[in-house]
């Protein structure tokens, strides 16, 4: 009897503690000069979180938006998920001015700090989640150390090079996430870059939990039938 009890006890835990999915829309693809209106647009057609890319011209090519964008934006969606991709040469010099700005996860690229377990206490110091991203050529072992200090939230793997858009789907960096899950059942694993219908199966299958979709979601006419169809696929998955 008791081994019995011990045995749906475990099961109850497993079940409580897997990963769920959630859909999280780029904003970077919507209309910025109707930011609120956009992002709003997107939680009401059952995003789950909203993914805001930050560039500063330095690690990637290009410049986006920065805290003061973060900090109006907060003041109008006051329950909404922010997951801040921090693609910036200094991530260490952000933390405060994002955290201030009301961010929930503050997702860094490994390759742009020299002292990720300082960076990812900084974080945790000024009250936000983390994140931890991997460019494509970068092997997804060096995220491992880190994860096994307890410092990480979630790992982000790029199935695109940061800083543009419009590029295809690497479905080779799928072995990443797999490699990740089949390690940390309970990890979010976020992947980024050319996510849609057409790719969401290889996702799924991998073991991927969070799901960044730019194009495919913000410029379907139809937002609602693309986020619930790729959840029910990647849900799907993770309840196998």
């Amino acid at each position: 009897y008791l081994q019995t009890c011990l045995i749906h006890f475990i099961k109850r835990n497993q079940m409580a503690n897997k990963p769920k999915c959630k859909i999280g829309p780029s904003i970077l693809n919507a209309d910025l000069a109707c930011l609120y209106e956009e992002s709003q647009r997107l939680m009401d057609a059952g995003a789950d979180y909203l993914h805001l890319d930050v560039m500063d011209g330095h690690f990637v090519p290009n410049l986006t938006f920065g805290a003061p964008v973060v900090k109006c934006l907060r003041n109008k969606m006051a329950d909404v998920f922010f997951d801040m991709h921090m693609m910036v040469a200094k991530p260490e010099q952000w933390v405060a001015d994002i955290a201030d700005a009301g961010a929930d996860q503050y997702t860094f690229h490994i390759e742009a700090t020299e002292s990720p377990g300082a960076l990812c206490r900084q974080i945790r110091e000024a009250g936000m989640k983390v994140g931890v991203g991997v460019k494509p050529n970068t092997d997804i072992n060096v995220v491992v150390e880190w994860i096994d200090q307890d410092l990480v939230d979630m790992v982000l793997v790029m199935t695109v090079e940061p800083g543009f858009g419009g590029q295809s789907f690497m479905q080779d960096m799928m072995s990443k996430v797999s490699h990740i899950r089949s390690k940390y059942p309970t990890m979010d694993i976020e992947v980024d870059g050319g996510v849609g219908p057409k790719t969401i199966e290889h996702v799924a299958k991998a073991g991927a939990n969070m799901i960044v979709s730019g194009t495919a979601v913000v410029k379907n006419p139809e937002p609602a039938k693309v986020i619930a169809s790729m959840k029910e696929i990647v849900t799907k998955e993770l309840d196998a």
